[in-house]
């Protein structure tokens, strides 16, 4: 049984790639890796992260385009440029930011 660390990073932070050229807001975060190994293995051997960390889910954007990124925590930086994000699903998720994080929203689930 792999044991699960603590997040580094935390909902509503801004955060950057370590390697490839993009940004954005983690929504939700998983202790350990939970996503297909089909996907895992698609990642080049020599960059392929460890499962036994967390995986962040992000609204993110590079210069062409916004998606949802799944990243191991060893790729992620804190993001310090103060640059807007311009994702539109942020708005959903969150309301104000403030400094390197944006507040989450309280969402009504019924």
């Amino acid at each position: 049984m792999r044991k699960a660390r603590t997040a580094k990073y935390q909902i509503g932070q801004i955060v950057r790639h370590r390697v490839y050229p993009f940004r954005g807001v983690v929504f939700d975060v998983d202790p350990i890796f939970d996503n297909t190994e089909e996907w895992w293995l698609a990642i080049p051997e020599d960059v392929r992260p460890a499962k036994d960390q967390p995986f962040y889910h992000l609204l993110a954007e590079n210069a062409d385009s916004e998606y949802v990124a799944y990243v191991s925590e060893q790729n992620l930086l804190p993001d310090d440029t103060d640059e807007p994000l311009r994702h539109p699903q942020i708005g959903e998720l969150f309301g104000e930011r403030e400094g390197d994080r944006y507040r989450a929203r309280h969402l009504d689930i019924n």
